[in-house]
């Protein structure tokens, strides 16, 4: 707990109870002294046994040292709840040695008839009491209407939407749009106001141009703009694709994929990285690490949430692209970049993430293309599953690129593959080499960080224009 200033201490007061509910300390910071403090009593010789003479008391002090941070317990203790069930009479009884099993258990012991017992799913997230001020009606933009209430969604919005005004185009509309909303031209123009956003809008207009459709994290690892800024300036360049083999990626305005043939290498391929022991390793020998893991969860109360930084249109009228705390490290031209590596797929790296979304043409491998250029010249009809491509064509991408992924860990861990190597393995082997270079290859990618917004997952992208 000491390592992560984001959490709190906890303190069990029933440390072996598993319905124990924890209180939780503070972290501060302080200068204070520990002193080691001894209190010593010497009795003095008494020669009259009428008076009683009070020993002497001497304290001595010494300090141990300086305490630079200190834990304070200012919640409530009360969240408590017990395994305990109520008779008839209101007598309670304890539940502890039938709901709680500590040995293996025969059948009999799951078979027994007991009265229900639900446990709460969550404390309350708040542990000290506050004032709840009840506030007025949210006041809206002018022109914003509450959406309509039917008998199915009797829950509405509660805010009105961003104002990022993103178009976005489902596989199965028949238009698709010729120009932004006058809204995210009004935003953009608002927020370009220095010659480094007037240099980053050519840029992107040139990749556009070079490339009719680009997924969000391409765009960052060829142009250096703020992350605040790239949500203003791709909906007045693009509009969004939200279904399709073009989802989650942004095309140009007045470019339909459905159309041309020639945009199959543009249409997106979802992967994900295959782990467990039937490939050979566990998820717990993957080199890709997870985000998050299940094993490490910290419920809200137990976690010290730090004051964001909200980013207004000030702060981007003020230059936020060239100006941040990276400065000092990275120049204006590079300080946002993202890796390659965030949406280009090569043979001997492996991927930064567990499941990335890529484009056909960053598949930077030959035997991969192969697949993808199997029908040119004989696309008859562009479907929502497979695009322009041959049926089966991205599960055709996905056991290739598995099996690249198989052999560099193959290379890196050959511990893992010690029982399980076969005649079959080695031709896989010999079809797919990894290459010289892969071990500074592996190194690099799992020193890769990414920045702020830089998941490859296309939810988080929507939830930013919704």
């Amino acid at each position: 707990i000491y390592a992560d200033p984001a959490k709190r201490l906890e303190l069990y007061f029933r440390p072996k109870d598993p319905y124990c509910h924890p209180v939780c300390a503070n972290r501060f910071p302080t200068s204070t002294m520990l002193l080691r403090v001894r209190r010593r009593t010497k009795k003095k010789q008494q020669l009259d046994t009428e008076e009683q003479i009070q020993p002497e008391v001497q304290f001595e002090m010494e300090i141990l040292g300086i305490v630079t941070t200190v834990y304070k317990f200012q919640g409530m203790s009360d969240f408590q709840y017990l395994a305990m069930h109520s008779g008839p009479d209101g007598k309670q009884t304890s539940m502890y040695d039938k709901v709680l099993m500590l040995k293996p258990e025969k059948e009999e012991f799951f078979n027994r008839d007991l009265p229900l017992y639900i446990p709460p799913p969550i404390f309350s997230r708040l542990d000290t009491p506050i004032d709840y001020f009840y506030r007025p009606d949210i006041q809206h933009r002018s022109g914003y209407n509450n959406p309509q209430v039917s008998g199915e969604n009797l829950i509405g919005l509660s805010r009105a939407r961003r104002p990022h005004n993103a178009i976005f185009v489902n596989f199965d509309d028949e238009e698709i749009p010729a120009k932004p909303l006058d809204a995210a031209v009004q935003n953009w123009k608002k927020v370009c106001t220095n010659p480094v956003d007037k240099k980053v809008e050519e840029e992107l207009r040139k990749l556009f141009e070079v490339r009719p459709v680009w997924s969000r994290n391409a765009v960052k690892a060829n142009i250096s703009v703020h992350p605040d800024k790239l949500k203003l300036l791709l909906p007045y360049l693009a509009y969004y694709m939200l279904t399709g083999p073009w989802r989650s990626l942004w095309v140009r305005f007045g470019y339909d994929p459905r159309k041309h043939p020639e945009a199959k290498i543009y249409q997106v391929l979802d992967f994900r990285i295959r782990c467990g022991m039937k490939y050979g390793y566990a998820a717990t020998d993957m080199p890709v690490k997870a985000k998050r893991s299940t094993y490490n969860y910290s419920l809200p109360i137990t976690v010290k949430k730090q004051g964001s930084h909200t980013v207004s249109v000030h702060d981007l009228k003020q230059g936020l692209g060239t100006a941040g705390t990276s400065g000092a490290r990275k120049s204006p031209s590079s300080r946002y970049k993202l890796k390659e590596s965030v949406y280009i797929f090569r043979e001997g790296a492996l991927p930064p993430y567990r499941q990335m979304f890529y484009q056909l043409c960053d598949l930077n491998v030959e035997s991969l293309q192969k697949i993808i250029h199997r029908n040119d010249g004989t696309e008859s009809e562009c479907t929502e599953r497979d695009g322009w491509c041959l049926a089966k064509t991205s599960d055709d991408l996905r056991d290739s690129m598995s099996l690249m992924i198989k052999q560099i860990i193959r290379s890196t861990r050959p511990a893992l593959f010690s029982n399980t190597t076969s005649s079959e393995d080695g031709k896989e082997q010999l079809a797919y080499e990894s290459g010289e270079d892969e071990d500074d290859e592996e190194e690099e990618e799992e020193d890769f960080k990414p920045s702020d917004g830089s998941e490859n997952e296309m939810e988080t992208e929507i939830l930013d224009y919704v």
